[in-house]
């Protein structure tokens, strides 16, 4: 097995989608510090701070030039960083010295590494947030469809009251619209420019030229401003790891909440076809849902890196800095695969009445004892009521009966009528269901709109 799965050519379609591993590749890695160099070369070209004809020329090269990214591994295996390396290699193959000479002036390796990893976030986020609108509206279209479907509502995994398949469906959704809320807080934090020099100051340029470069760089690249604190912020990083976790946290509850819908014996929702099984033909394992478990396993485990690496010691700090790049990587593609899945789980699954209707009378009508009791409540002390019902209970488990004859059977003078009738059990289970698919939708058409 690969030391990471989203590296593996086997299970790479299991765990990440391509687009968000591609651009945690090597290459586009390369090609976005490029983008950077000639960004900022162009801007500091503009302030005066370098000749404007050696600005252009580094431009034009960060467009056009290719650099190998294994010819980079000896070096940065030494120096830990691969900026020195690749702005050597990027010097030589301008063949022009002239020029070549003020690539990557005044910055650091890790304003320009920082720079090109705001330009592929922004690449992810925005996947991220289709993805995000995409299961919104599935899980609403399940919502409203289905709020008066009765089901089992269950706790400590034993039937309590009903509930609506809709209900569920919400329950799912329910934290979807606030976490896109926090998205476009994250947005402008993460999707800056670095540029703060060897120890913070930009000391190499000029304190009267020094902010306009800056403001020039963040223009030429289409991104927010350089933060206030130079390199040893990490907030924003560790913001997003927070977020990618309580994410991915929700979704695995909604696989979670599949695995046990669809176990044998219980058969409430059919999923799309997948899972198959080499030596029991009969089975469709729920494979989709448990990855949902596993990629948020995975992003919480991270997280907990991420949230330590908030400690830059000083100005700068290497091993802080390397666990985010041990760590990030992966939370990104996790994220985006998992909203991914649970979109098309969403999308796709079936609720199956038959059998949820099965679930809810299976024999005894244990499920109204709360109906009952409140029923009972209005003609009797609530003590009294529940009292009254436990013992019921108890000689339903005892003699084998159903509640509703018990109940029949101990109170012939009590109205009784339609109590023992799930449609009639769901309290606020519709009107939850239907509140959630109009906020729901709502959310994700503004989300499109914008996109």
């Amino acid at each position: 097995m690969a030391a990471s799965l989203f590296d593996s050519a086997i299970y790479r379609d299991l765990v990440t989608d391509r687009e968000t591993a591609a651009l945690f590749s090597d290459s586009a890695e390369v090609r976005a510090m490029l983008i950077v160099l000639g960004a900022l070369a162009r801007a500091q070209g503009a302030a005066g701070v370098i000749p404007e004809i050696s600005a252009g020329a580094i431009h034009r090269a960060s467009m056009e030039l290719q650099i190998d990214p294994g010819g980079l591994a000896r070096a940065t295996g030494r120096d830990a960083v691969a900026v020195p390396e690749l702005a050597r290699q990027f010097r030589d193959l301008m063949q022009a010295p002239e020029h070549a000479q003020w690539v990557h002036f005044g910055a650091t390796s890790q304003d320009i590494m920082d720079t090109a990893l705001a330009l592929r976030l922004r690449q992810v986020l925005a996947r991220a947030e289709d993805r995000l609108a995409a299961l919104m509206l599935a899980l609403a279209r399940q919502a409203e469809a289905h709020a008066t479907l009765p089901m089992a509502g269950r706790t400590f995994g034993q039937a309590a009251t009903p509930t609506s398949f809709g209900a569920v469906a919400a329950g799912w959704g329910g934290a979807l619209p606030a976490l896109a809320d926090r998205l476009d807080a994250l947005r402008p934090l993460l999707l800056t420019t670095q540029l703060a020099g060897s120890a913070g100051t930009l000391s190499a340029m000029a304190p009267e030229t020094a902010q306009a470069v800056r403001a020039g760089f963040a223009d030429a690249l289409g991104l927010g401003p350089a933060r206030q604190g130079g390199h040893a912020v990490r907030q924003p990083l560790a913001a997003l790891a927070s977020w990618a976790t309580e994410v991915t946290g929700s979704l695995a509850k909604m696989g979670a909440d599949l695995m046990l819908m669809t176990q044998t014996g219980i058969a409430e929702v059919r999923l799309p076809a997948s899972g198959g099984s080499a030596a029991m033909p009969q089975k469709q394992n729920p494979v989709m849902p448990s990855l949902l478990g596993a990629l948020a396993a995975q992003t919480a485990g991270l997280n907990g890196v991420m949230q330590a690496a908030l400690v830059h010691r000083q100005q700068r700090d290497g091993a802080a800095w390397i666990s985010e790049w041990l760590s990030l990587p992966q939370i990104c593609m996790g994220l985006v695969r998992s909203l991914d899945v649970a979109a098309d789980l969403a999308r796709d699954l079936a609720p199956l009445p038959v059998r949820m209707a099965a679930n809810i009378d299976d024999g005894t009508g244990g499920i109204f004892a709360e109906a009952l009791q409140v029923r009972l409540g209005e003609t009797m002390p609530p003590t009294e009521a529940q009292a009254q019902v436990k013992a019921l209970c108890a000689r339903m488990r005892a003699e084998g009966r159903g509640l509703p004859d018990l109940a029949r059977e101990a109170f012939p003078e009590a109205d009784l009528d339609g109590l023992f009738s799930p449609a009639a059990q769901l309290g606020l289970a519709p009107a939850d269901a239907r509140a959630f698919a109009a906020s729901a939708r709502e959310r994700a058409e503004a989300m499109t709109r914008v996109a």
